[in-house]
């Protein structure tokens, strides 16, 4: 007898790889579905706090995948240079490296919440025993279909949504301007760590998260941002009547940096 495939979901905390569990479940409900959520450790609290929300509502458990050596550990490996858009080793070292191992040589069936009005790819793995499918993309299910599942569920988005658009790490450097600012308001002891990498580093180098600039001094142009950001959030619910505050959030901030994430970190 064929060894059985296996069925697994990628949880990031983020909206979409939440609202495809709730969409798997309704719809398939027969398949033996294996959640996952790749830990950084550095992840913020209201992550954690979600997730826990969506094994309630949904009545499942998420494997929590962590890699043998954390984000510490591979600064130094990297000699302390932080990673960034060009140089994505968090991406590989704690998530795509932790998933892989956890696969190992199963055939596996990974479902991945790219919906149908995004023009990118996902994670690909380069193991042959790994298949992706896309079934927001293959039903034509857009941002609005996935905001009225959460929405339907009980489960809602994440509480950072307020300030923040995407899932992943605290200092993740795919952050905005703005959301280091509103990093330093919601846990200034996570952006007070944040700068503390960027300063701490044995060759005497300093090494920044955002190009150009240091943390403290992005902060020191708060007021500026923050009054930016708000014209911008104007313009945008004017424009676009009855819109949620999450969604015109990420649609400002789309618009300040078009920088695409890595979809291994955010779902």
């Amino acid at each position: 007898m064929p060894p059985s495939v296996r069925h697994i979901l990628g949880l990031s905390g983020g909206k979409d790889s939440t609202a495809l569990a709730v969409y798997m479940r309704q719809h398939y409900p027969e398949l033996d579905l294996e959640y996952f959520f790749c830990d950084t450790h550095k992840e913020l609290q209201e992550t954690y706090d979600y997730l826990k929300r969506i094994e309630a509502r949904l009545g499942i458990k998420i494997h929590y995948l962590e890699a043998d050596r954390g984000f510490d550990h591979w600064l130094d490996i990297y000699g302390g240079v932080l990673p960034s858009p060009k140089m994505r080793w968090c991406t590989k070292q704690l998530k795509i490296m932790p998933l892989e191992k956890w696969v190992g040589e199963d055939e596996v069936i990974s479902y991945v919440a790219i919906r149908a009005d995004e023009n990118r790819d996902g994670y690909v793995s380069t193991k042959p025993n790994l298949k992706a499918v896309f079934p927001f993309k293959e039903r034509g299910l857009v941002k609005a279909d996935i905001l009225q599942i959460l929405e339907d569920s009980g489960i809602g988005l994440p509480d950072y949504y307020r300030w923040r658009s995407r899932s992943g790490c605290y200092f993740c450097f795919f952050q905005r301007k703005y959301e280091w600012v509103m990093l330093a308001e919601e846990h200034p002891d996570l952006f007070e760590k944040a700068v503390r990498y960027e300063q701490d580093h044995s060759d005497g180098r300093t090494y920044t998260w955002t190009q150009g600039e240091t943390l403290r001094e992005l902060l020191t142009r708060k007021d500026q941002i923050i009054a930016d950001h708000e014209k911008a959030m104007t313009r945008q619910s004017q424009t676009r009547k009855n819109q949620s505050l999450a969604d015109a959030l990420a649609e400002v901030l789309d618009e300040e940096d078009d920088t695409l994430p890595c979809l291994a970190c955010h779902l």
